[in-house]
């Protein structure tokens, strides 16, 4: 049977994983925008892929950040299989992360909800695609635009649950009642399994009275949904998109990529692959 470890270099401590295989449809998603969705996405689908678990990313922001963000030209993709000119598995691209892969995002998506307007069933075209190539990966992780269109119902309808990425300021705490209020919706209308995943506290300082502020107030309210792992503020994150690669391929002993691999382990342990 087949093992996987993850290693965390600066502590030389291997984790070993239970073998089985069982796969996984995570979105990324906050209203907010800035607020660490791609970094998360990017750094915590290598993480994992570094364990030797197959995992895909579907970037369905315009803006195309988690394309980039791992070398990939923003071209076709996406919309290429929202259009019907092709299925989900004709636009995979591999990456330069061994086990990653990823359905790249164009410019061309903002043009998807005035095309499908009158689309019957346009809010399950993602899902119905995801169906017929998720046994192929142990997690697959949907990047999601700041807003609450077409593109990220698809996510939230094709998901069975969402990881909130939260920057530990004020005003990130409305953005999270805001969520919380159309995953009611989305539960209501199209997915009543859907979940919160966990929510995962970025860019934290914690000599800043605020980080922990909001820290301690989520934990209050949503307990054990809230990440052990804190994110702080790194410049390797900040650096690692504009050389097309993840942290951990671009300074593997940063602080960055050392908490997205403490994130991956928590993941995995969470849902009973440690």
């Amino acid at each position: 049977m087949e093992e996987t470890t993850i290693m965390t270099e600066e502590a030389g401590e291997s984790t070993q994983k239970a073998p089985g295989f069982r796969s996984k449809i995570v979105a990324v998603a906050n209203q907010k925008g800035g607020v660490g969705k791609t970094t998360t996405t990017i750094n915590l689908a290598a993480s994992l892929a570094l364990a030797g678990q197959e995992i895909l990313i579907i970037d369905t922001d315009p803006q195309g950040n988690s394309t980039s963000g791992l070398g990939i030209a923003r071209e076709g993709g996406l919309y290429d299989v929202y259009s019907g000119s092709a299925d989900l598995e004709q636009v995979i691209t591999p990456t330069e992360v061994e086990h990653l892969s990823i359905v790249p995002s164009s410019v061309d998506l903002l043009a998807v909800e005035v095309e499908l307007v009158d689309r019957t069933g346009r809010e399950r075209l993602l899902m119905e695609q995801v169906e017929k190539i998720k046994g192929k990966y142990r997690y697959i992780f949907i990047d999601c635009p700041p807003s609450l269109g077409l593109l990220t119902l698809n996510a939230m309808v094709a998901a069975e649950a969402i990881i909130v990425p939260m920057q530990c300021e004020y005003y990130a705490l409305e953005g999270l009642s805001s969520l919380t209020r159309t995953l009611k919706l989305v539960r209501g209308a199209f997915n009543p399994d859907l979940e919160i995943e966990g929510i995962l506290l970025t860019m934290y300082d914690a000599r800043n009275t605020l980080s922990r502020q909001v820290a301690e107030e989520l934990k209050s309210h949503f307990g054990d949904k809230v990440y052990d792992t804190v994110i702080p503020r790194n410049v390797t994150l900040a650096e690692a998109p504009s050389h097309g690669r993840p942290a951990l391929l671009y300074d593997a002993r940063s602080k960055g990529a050392q908490s997205y691999l403490s994130l991956a382990k928590e993941i995995l342990n969470e849902n009973g692959f440690g």
